[in-house]
């Protein structure tokens, strides 16, 4: 069982270490604050929520457990309403998001 534990707890954490470095490399080339924030937003949501995850499986069932778990709640409901909050300011300070044409494709 404990094999058990510690796979699917790498695995998770791996994941999630993924996610944290996919949204890095988003936020460095996404063309605008918005799609920034939302690359960001998501990829941190999930990320560290994976790792929460995995190390929840790693600990065991501890009070470490209950703790990590009280985090990973707090984290889902903080990081999309701060995201939500960056977005509402920038809107209110003027920043629009970049929309790009489409092209024709007669032309």
């Amino acid at each position: 069982m404990e094999a058990v534990a510690d796979i699917v707890s790498w695995i998770a954490i791996v994941g999630g270490g993924l996610f944290a470095i996919i949204g890095g490399i988003g936020v460095l080339r996404l063309p605008d604050v918005f799609a920034r924030m939302h690359g960001a937003g998501i990829t941190d949501t999930l990320g560290a929520g994976l790792i929460l995850i995995g190390l929840a499986a790693q600990s065991g069932f501890t009070l470490v457990t209950v703790k990590l778990l009280l985090i990973l709640v707090f984290l889902f409901f903080t990081s999309p309403t701060s995201t939500y909050a960056l977005a509402n300011a920038a809107l209110t300070a003027g920043l629009r998001p970049v929309i790009r044409e489409k092209e024709d494709p007669s032309s």
